[in-house]
Order: C-alpha cells, then sequence, then structure tokens
C-alpha cells in the first residue's frame, strides 16, 4: 500500500483529523485519494486543494467507478449507506487504524497513547525527532504548529514513524510499536469499554504490543517487564522537577541517570511538562542526546487547539482548546491561571457527545465552576443519538457558580462581542472550533 503503485483509495470520514493524515500520507506516496465527509471544513478543503476528490452527500452513486480499497473512522456510523454498498463489493475494507499498522510495517515507530495529552506529546516526539536530525513521518491527531500540518513526511526509506495511538474503539491494538508512550488513563469512551478496568486493560494489552520499552506515567496502573517511569516523583528514571513558571513559559529539569538537563519549554501547565518528560524520554531512548532534546523542546510551538493562546495583548486574551474531558478541562483552566495570574476567566465550552456528558456529568459540572463565568452550548453529539435528561440545561443547573448560561452558537459572536471578556477560552472537541477564527479577528479589534 506505501510502496507507490498508484492504488484506488476511498476514505470514509476523510476530514477527521487522523484520516487526513492517512489521506495525505497515500497521496504523497503516489496514490490517488477520494472520499467523503458529512460537513466541508478548513481541512476537507484543503485536502481538496492537494488534489483529492471529495464529496459530502451519502451518495453510492457518487462513489468512484474503480476502488482498490476503502479505509473508514469507527466515526462513521454502519448504517452509512455508502458503507453498507461498499460491504457489498468484494473490496478490502479496513478501519483507520488498521490501516496505519500497515503503513508502520517495516519501521521503528514510536506510539504515544494516552486519554489526554496524546496529540502534544506526539507532535513533541516528532518535532525532537525532526530537528535532532532523525529523518521521520509522523501522524499526528492535531495541527503542529511547526509543521502547520498533522503529517511530517520523509524522503528517506529508512525513517522512524512517529504515531499517535488512539484508544477509542480499541483501535490502538492494531499497532505494533518498538518504542511506546503512555501518558494517562482516565475513565473515558465508557460507551466503548463499558468501564475503567476494562479500560485500563485495553492500555495494558497495547503495551504487551511493544517491542521495546513503555514509557509510563508514574502511578498508572501498566504491568509489564520493559516499564520506564517518568513522572514528579524521585523513583522515576525520568524525574521533571519544574524551577520556575511565567507569563507562558515553564523552566524545569529532567533528571535521568544522575544527570540533569535543563529545559525551557514556551508552555504552560505541569501537564505540559509532564508530556515533554514523556517526549525527552522517548528521544533519550532513541538515542538522541540529552542537550539537543532540550534545544529542540525550546523551539517547540504546541499544536492549535491545545492551550492555543490566540489573542495575548494588554487588554485581552483569547485561548483556544480542546479539552472535552472533566481531567483536560482542570490541566487547562490550572494552567490559565498560572500564565494568566488575576484575570478573570470567560470559559465557552460545547460538551462533546450525550454519553460522555452523561457518565461524568458531575465531573464537568466540579470542573467548569473554576471558570469566573460560563457559556455552555448544547451537546455536539457526534456519533451519537440525544439520550432523554442528558443536556447542557442538565449541567449548567450542577454547576455551583452564578454568572453562567446556555447559549445559543447563533448568538455567541454578538454576545462575546458586547461583553468583551478580559480572558476568553473557547474549549470543546465538537464543531466550535468554527468559532476559533471568527473570535480572534474581532477580539483583535477591540
Amino acid at each position: 500500500m506505501n510502496n507507490g503503485e498508484g492504488h484506488t483509495i476511498y476514505m470514509l470520514g476523510i476530514g477527521g483529523i487522523g484520516m487526513s493524515a492517512l489521506a495525505r500520507y497515500y497521496h504523497s506516496q503516489g496514490h490517488t485519494v477520494a472520499g467523503y465527509d458529512r460537513t466541508p471544513s478548513p481541512l476537507t478543503k484543503q485536502l481538496e486543494n492537494e488534489g483529492m476528490a471529495i464529496h459530502y452527500e451519502d451518495n453510492p452513486n457518487l462513489l468512484p467507478a474503480h476502488i482498490d480499497f476503502v479505509v473508514y473512522t469507527p466515526a462513521v456510523p454502519a448504517s452509512l449507506n455508502e458503507l453498507v454498498a461498499l460491504r457489498q463489493r468484494p473490496l478490502r475494507i479496513m478501519k483507520r487504524a488498521e490501516a496505519l499498522g500497515k503503513v508502520t510495517e517495516g519501521h521503528f515507530t514510536t506510539a504515544v497513547a494516552g486519554t489526554h495529552g496524546k496529540t502534544t506529546t506526539t507532535a513533541m516526539v516528532a518535532h525532537i525527532f525532526n530537528q535532532c536530525g532523525k529523518s521521520t513521518t509522523a501522524f499526528i491527531g492535531g495541527i503542529a504548529n511547526n509543521f502547520e500540518s498533522n503529517l511530517l513526511l520523509s524522503d528517506d526509506d529508512e525513517h522512524d514513524i512517529v504515531v499517535e495511538a488512539d484508544e477509542f474503539d480499541r483501535s490502538f491494538l492494531h499497532l505494533h510499536p518498538d518504542l511506546a508512550i503512555i501518558n494517562s488513563i482516565d475513565a473515558d469512551h465508557l460507551d466503548i469499554y463499558g468501564d475503567r478496568q476494562h479500560l485500563v486493560q485495553s492500555f495494558n494489552d497495547f503495551a504487551q504490543l511493544t517491542e521495546q520499552n513503555v514509557i509510563v506515567k508514574e502511578g498508572l496502573d501498566i504491568e509489564v517487564d520493559n516499564i520506564i517511569r517518568f513522572g514528579f516523583g524521585d523513583h522515576c528514571d525520568y524525574q521533571a522537577i519544574i524551577q520556575s513558571s511565567a507569563r507562558g513559559t515553564t523552566r524545569f529539569d529532567v533528571i535521568h541517570n544522575g544527570q540533569a538537563t535543563h529545559v525551557v519549554l514556551p508552555m504552560a501547565g505541569r501537564h505540559n511538562v509532564l508530556n515533554a518528560t514523556a517526549a525527552f524520554a522517548a528521544a533519550c531512548e532513541r538515542g538522541l542526546e540529552p542537550a539537543a532534546i532540550a534545544q529542540a523542546l525550546a523551539s517547540f510551538k504546541g499544536v492549535k487547539r491545545r492551550f492555543d493562546i490566540r489573542v495575548n495583548n494588554d487588554k485581552h486574551c483569547y485561548i483556544d482548546d480542546y479539552a472535552h474531558h472533566p481531567e483536560e478541562i482542570r490541566s487547562c483552566l490550572m494552567a490559565v491561571r498560572e500564565a494568566f495570574p488575576g484575570k478573570r476567566i470567560t470559559l465557552v465550552f460545547q460538551p462533546h457527545l450525550f454519553s460522555r456528558t452523561r457518565d461524568f456529568m458531575e465531573g464537568f459540572a466540579e470542573v467548569l465552576a473554576l471558570s469566573d463565568e460560563l457559556m455552555l452550548l448544547d451537546i455536539y453529539p457526534a456519533r451519537e443519538l440525544p439520550i432523554e435528561g442528558v443536556t447542557s440545561t442538565a449541567l449548567l443547573n450542577k454547576v455551583q457558580m452564578t454568572d453562567k448560561r446556555v447559549v445559543a452558537k447563533s448568538e455567541l459572536i454578538a454576545l462575546i462581542g458586547s461583553e468583551k471578556p478580559e480572558l476568553l477560552i473557547t474549549m470543546g472537541a465538537g464543531d466550535i472550533d468554527r468559532f476559533v477564527e471568527p473570535l480572534e479577528n474581532m477580539i483583535k479589534t477591540w
């Protein structure tokens, strides 16, 4: 598939962040790539500009006449007309993770897993490898600002592969990494796993697939022989010791084998120190020099929608973040408090999935109250049908704060424009990202 023989590959859900990176990879290898997505987006527009044919109507009559194989995301429903029609053809049909597993065959692969932090950590590892001269192809679950893409390509046949390993639908079990990172296992995707115990088991299964070392955050319940621990504790193989944090820059030391390496990370938040320490460990285990790793981290520009500071001037600050789980929200808000002490935080949050909102209703209510003003958008359904009693209003009623409301998407920009908040955060994994550019442009005029 990745030998440049010019297959025709059809991709269902091609506009997804993981699918689009794979589409770009196939296209770069000389294949013809076409696909379907539910709605146009800036990402699908870019893919079209790069030469891929995409349509937005679930219509089997629009399928290409000739297809060699099909890749789909598990986020598309099994009832999708095109998927049903394709299953009636004698075609190989693969989930994205299975296709990604095929791409990684024959290459040293570093896979980054975790319920939070994996996109930033994947981008960090890819950036370090690239800066240190290690030929690398990377599949990233977000737009890395250093590359302005979710895909880093290498021309070298002997390149490493760095890949984000997604636990949704147990996708990461299709991978066979040589080196792995596991940086968090908080309960999530309970619609898939049922309970946290089964989620933890799946991460252990992933760890067992890893050929060499598994780099695991301290305290996580992973039981394999080839484990390397990272974290803040002095028992860790890679220990982070924070020295100072100010104005969005964190200075810390990484202690490994009794040696300290000083890192200046242009990011705020303890969670990003942990992400950077995991990436540091992966690079060290791959044979890179600690001083060169630290130098690379100093030029890391982050990932779009991950603590993404869009405006920061004397009067106003605007941050956009992908957080959609209570622990992610807590980490983000704590990092904002640390980076911008004393600022009044106005949070616009779009809950993602009815099942996640139901499963973590109390947790969401607790962490959303860490803001000073809360605007809740309606729940983004993604692949789900509504669940009775699970609404943004029900969530709002549980949040213990006075300055709170549910806001219609159609009213959001006008409301923000009238209030002119001191520090605005937009947050969520749905279509709230469509507001980022309009809000940024408006705030810059204040």
